[in-house]
């Protein structure tokens, strides 16, 4: 047994998979206009290649952890609501 326990190679294996395909799917991912706490209205913008859209429906930013990722219909939600 490896000092990780058993499985934990998989976890990691598990994780890494989860980051790639999430980066691959939210190759369009960008962020759409949104409405802050405050009410200001902000408009939409493009994430550079490889980040996207990340944030809450009142702040949003690019970045490349896909564990915070906001996709699209995310989004559409928040202005729904």
């Amino acid at each position: 047994m490896g000092p990780g326990g058993p499985g934990s190679g998989w976890t990691l294996a598990g994780t890494l998979l989860v980051a790639v395909a999430a980066s691959m799917v939210a190759g369009g991912e960008d962020c759409l206009w949104y409405v802050d706490r405050n009410g200001s209205w902000h408009p939409g913008f493009d994430c550079e290649f490889f980040t996207f859209c990340c944030g809450t429906c009142h702040q949003r930013y690019c970045c490349r952890d896909p564990l915070r990722l906001l996709t699209e219909r995310q989004q559409r939600h928040c202005l729904a609501f």
